[in-house]
């Protein structure tokens, strides 16, 4: 993570409570890190290993992802290489039992990267 990066990090957390983003701050950096380190957008299994690797729970990755895409900070992008947007309903939708679970996103096999939408 870069000194930008790092101090952006520390205006969001300082950012007053109506400022405070959707998603886990932690995580988002994370999986910002890792697309950097790749290269590449990430794919489901690139959430999985991390989920595994950090001891962090793989629907708290994906309710985090989900929530960078609807909110325009990262972009989801099919197999086919469209990039398609994600909407509040649909995130809700999925989140019906509380916890998103592999099965849930299952079908989301595309990229996700960090970055607004077009």
């Amino acid at each position: 993570m870069n000194e930008q990066e790092v101090n952006r990090l520390v205006d969001e957390m300082k950012a007053s409570p109506e400022d405070v983003p959707e998603w886990d701050i932690a995580l988002a950096s994370l999986a910002t890190e890792e697309a950097g380190k790749l290269g590449r957008g990430l794919r489901l299994a690139d959430f999985q290993r991390l989920a595994t690797e950090h001891a962090i729970r793989f629907d708290d990755i994906m309710v985090t992802m989900f929530e960078l895409v609807v909110q325009g900070q990262w972009r989801y992008q099919q197999e086919d290489g469209r990039e398609r947007a994600i909407s509040r309903d649909e995130l809700d939708n999925l989140y019906v039992g509380g916890r998103l679970s592999e099965q849930d996103v299952a079908q989301y096999t595309g990229l996700w990267s960090p970055g607004s939408q077009n």
